[in-house]
């Protein structure tokens, strides 16, 4: 199932080009054009960019949760039921394809930000385990898309589900530091899935910019930054499997 998931890469290019080319702009539009940095000290570039590879691991979900639909509604899931596999096969199968591609994504990022001036300080160690909870961060995510996808169930209504995704996005410290924001607000931020990813990256690549904070939620963060997409992919891996075992009835 992995294997014929990388077959359409081929056949579709622009595709994974655009999944590719996505973050990269967002992170020169922001480091750039825009700006911003609201309660960020020092060089913001080493603030901005850990909080654009946490960004790009919960963003770019649609590719897969329309593959999921297509495939629903074209009958290809109606042949592998014909087969003996595992009713998680197919599903396992696209989210291999997709970890596959964001592996990918994440490089392509990495050596942007290196040649726009971020740098880690820490040790190799340390910034492979950073790219160890992005990644973990994405396989969560990717268990909500699809999740949603077979609930949204038509190509047409995945783009409306995807909305739902963008507040956990922009709701974060991606961009601005919790302490530069109203009291609830900054709270809310702290205990976002993605911030205490970001966090944790960001101490992991010895990257630092803002106020350090003194809330539980900031200096636990790689503790969540590992406990908040195994809790969820607790939930919503069973969620998806079960979700797809009923269609098959």
């Amino acid at each position: 199932m992995t294997r014929r998931e990388l077959a359409h890469w081929a056949r579709q290019p622009v595709q994974v080009v655009v999944g590719l080319v996505f973050p990269v702009m967002l992170l020169l539009m922001f480091g750039y054009l825009i700006g911003g940095g609201s309660g960020v000290e020092g060089d913001y570039r080493e603030y901005l960019v850990p909080g654009m590879f946490a960004l790009t691991m919960t963003f770019g979900l649609d590719a897969t949760m329309v593959a999921v639909t297509q495939d629903l509604n074209k009958g290809v899931i109606d042949r592998f039921r014909s087969m003996p596999m595992a009713n998680g096969a197919v599903l396992v199968g696209r989210s291999a394809a997709d970890m596959l591609q964001s592996a990918v994504s994440l490089v392509v990022l990495v050596g942007v930000g290196l040649a726009v001036g971020w740098t880690w300080h820490g040790s190799f160690a340390a910034f492979l385990g950073a790219l160890g909870l992005l990644l973990l961060l994405r396989f969560a995510m990717l268990w909500i898309g699809i999740y949603l996808a077979m609930v949204a169930g038509r190509p047409e209504l995945v783009v409306a589900v995807q909305i739902l995704v963008w507040p956990v996005g922009f709701l974060s410290n991606a961009f601005a530091t919790p302490e530069s924001m109203p009291g609830w607000l900054g709270a809310t931020v702290e205990w976002n899935p993605m911030s205490a990813t970001a966090t944790a990256v960001r101490d992991l690549f010895g990257n630092k910019g803002g106020t350090a904070s003194t809330s539980w939620a900031a200096e636990h963060a790689e503790l969540l930054a590992v406990g908040w997409p195994l809790a969820l992919l607790a939930v919503f891996f069973p969620l998806a499997v079960r979700r797809f075992a009923a269609l098959s009835k």
